[in-house]
């Protein structure tokens, strides 16, 4: 953060650990959907149209969780000032 011009932020352990379960959360979600989505391509072998939606599908689900992840983590920097 001080790279951007930010003051860098000394937080506590209790804060860096609800930050770390807010990764973990989100992180684990982004497996199952990585599961579920292989699952989906192995049924979709012979259909390359199918596999290619499966994989758009991936890549925008994996892109909200990862936003929401982050305005979580800013919500949660928010609350420690």
């Amino acid at each position: 953060m001080e790279r951007f011009g930010g003051p860098l932020k000394n937080y506590t352990p209790e804060q860096k650990a609800a930050l770390a379960d807010v990764d973990s959360t989100y992180e684990s979600q982004i497996v199952q959907a990585r599961f579920a989505a292989q699952a989906r391509l192995e049924k979709a072998a012979d259909d390359p149209e199918e596999q290619k939606r499966i994989q758009d599908d991936l890549a925008m689900e994996i892109h909200s969780l990862e936003e929401r992840r982050d305005r979580k983590k800013e919500e949660l920097r928010k609350s420690f000032s």
